[in-house]
C-alpha cells in the first residue's frame, strides 16, 4: 500500500511520550491528550509517495510535526484523531510535515527546513547544526552562526540536544564567528526531558 502524495508513517514508540524514567522509577508527566508537548514526533517510514522521487526510504526515522499523532476533543467532548489518522498503526505525512530523516545513522534535513543550536546568553542566534541545500546555494555551511526573528523557531530534543528548526527563509542574517561562541544545551535536555515549545 502506497499513498499518492503522502508518505505512510508508524509512531517510533507511542502516540504520546507521558513517562520519563528516573533512576529506576517510571515517572507519569502528562496525563492530558491536549498537550502537544507529550506527542511524539519520532517515526518509521512504512511507504513513500508514488507521485514523485524522494531521498527518504522505507525503514527511515523521520522526525515529524507533532498533529499528526494528536487526538483532541470536540465540540461535544468526543475523542478525535488528526485527519493524517489511518489506523492505530498507520499515519499519513505530508512532505512538509517531515523536518528531518535519520539513514546510516546521520540526520539530514528534508525540503525547507534546517535546525539550529541555540547560542547562550545570545537570543535569536545559534549555529547551523544541520543544513539544507537552499542555504548551501547562498553559502551557509554548518557551523556558521546566524540570527533569526522571533516566533519562527521551533524547539526538538535530538539525540538529547536542544535544537530549534526552522525555514531556510527565516535565516535573516550571518554573523561573523567571533571564536568565543558558547553553544547551549539545558541540563534536562540531556535526560530526555521535556521540551516548553514545539512546531
Amino acid at each position: 500500500m502506497r499513498s499518492i502524495e503522502n508518505f505512510i508513517i508508524t509512531p517510533l514508540t507511542e502516540r504520546y511520550e507521558n513517562e520519563v524514567r528516573v533512576d529506576d522509577k517510571k515517572l507519569i508527566v502528562n496525563a492530558s491528550i491536549e498537550e502537544f508537548e507529550f506527542i511524539s514526533r519520532f517515526a518509521k517510514i512504512v511507504a513513500v509517495p508514488t507521485a514523485y522521487q524522494t531521498n527518504i526510504n522505507v525503514g527511515d526515522i523521520v522526525v515529524v510535526h507533532h498533529n499528526i499523532f494528536r487526538r483532541w476533543y470536540d465540540q461535544t467532548g468526543a475523542e478525535r484523531n488528526s485527519a493524517s489518522y489511518f489506523n492505530e498503526e498507520l499515519y499519513f505525512a505530508a512532505p512538509d510535515q517531515i523536518y528531518l530523516f535519520n539513514q546510516n545513522d546521520e540526520w539530514k534535513t528534508f525540503g525547507e527546513y534546517c535546525f539550529i543550536k541555540p547560542l547562550k546568553d545570545r537570543d535569536l542566534t545559534g549555529v547551523i547544526k544541520f543544513n539544507n541545500n537552499q542555504l548551501k546555494e547562498k553559502g551557509l555551511k554548518q557551523g556558521d552562526i546566524i540570527g533569526y526573528p522571533p516566533g519562527r523557531e521551533w524547539s526538538f530534543l535530538i539525540d538529547e540536544e536542544l535544537l530549534y528548526c526552522m525555514k531556510s527563509k527565516n535565516i535573516s542574517v550571518k554573523y561573523e564567528n567571533q571564536g568565543n561562541e558558547i553553544e547551549y544545551n539545558p541540563r534536562w535536555a540531556k535526560g530526555g526531558g521535556r521540551i516548553d515549545k514545539g512546531c
